[in-house]
């Protein structure tokens, strides 16, 4: 369960999406999340759909990772699934007592579903084709305009990376004290939830062990070569932006443009 969660990872790739300027691609998963919670019906959600779909593509990732990083919520995408199901007005297609299920039920659920997993799909191709350093150059660089108010936007910026990049590493530390707590007879997949609630007090503490010290190391690492800041630090690859990322801009354009004739001139397909 735990080897599925992908968030913060990159992969390394040769492909239009890993070239592309960092800052372009925050600003563009910002841009993919709020059309998919702007769409008011299915037209203007399958462009979205659509575009974020052909973000994938052009990054050259397997599929089976993107899938991947759907497991961990699957939980959550059914439970609202079928939240919504029960929330439909108009003629029930089926009830039972207070409990119908109606057209708009299931269109609605439909449309949520998809919402929340384009949502993940949208961070994903941030996270698989950004690694931490760019992800801490354009981050800074986005947020350089709130240092003149006294905001310490380097530091912020490495801490928000710092914190992406130690997901995987704690996951992967997770796994292998669990591992070992069986190893030694432990049970942690049996009885009700508060037995298995006390099965993981012997995994956290030693993980809560395991964190401190990788941020004593990572922090002692930081000093000892001088780290102090990023006032007068300089970088070795400077972020530019290229003839492709104008393109991606533009595509961008046309899309919110469609977008907008689509979600004014269809009605909504949500309807309560």
């Amino acid at each position: 369960m735990l080897s599925d969660i992908t968030l913060g990872q990159y992969f390394p790739a040769k492909s239009v999406m890993h070239r592309a300027d960092p800052r372009l691609k925050i600003c563009l998963t910002i841009f993919s999340i709020v059309l998919i919670f702007s769409a008011g019906n299915f037209f203007s959600l399958a462009l979205a759909v659509g575009y974020i779909v052909l973000g994938m593509a052009l990054s050259k990732i397997p599929l089976k990772l993107y899938l991947k990083s759907l497991k961990p919520i699957l939980f959550i995408i059914v439970f609202t699934a079928v939240l919504n199901i029960f929330y439909g007005t108009g003629d029930p297609l089926w009830q039972w007592g207070f409990i119908k299920i109606t057209k708009n039920g299931l269109l609605n659920s439909l449309f949520v579903s998809i919402r929340i997993i384009t949502l993940i799909l949208a961070s994903s191709v941030l996270t698989f084709t950004t690694s931490p350093t760019q992800l801490t150059d354009a981050i800074e660089r986005l947020l350089r305009p709130l240092a003149r108010i006294g905001v310490p936007v380097h530091e912020f910026a490495m801490v928000m990376t710092i914190a992406l990049r130690f997901v995987p590493l704690l996951l992967e530390e997770t796994d292998k004290i669990m591992s070992a707590q069986k190893a030694r007879g432990a049970d942690m997949e049996s009885g009700g939830v508060v037995q298995r609630i006390r099965a993981l007090v012997p995994v956290l503490i030693p993980l809560f062990v395991s964190a401190f010290r990788r941020a004593f190391d990572l922090a002692t690492a930081m000093e000892s070569r001088c780290y102090n800041g990023g006032e007068g630090r300089t970088k070795m690859k400077q972020l530019h932006f290229g003839s492709v990322d104008w393109l991606v801009l533009m595509s961008a354009a046309l899309v919110l443009g469609a977008f907008l004739a689509l979600n004014i001139v269809l009605p909504p397909s949500i309807v309560r």
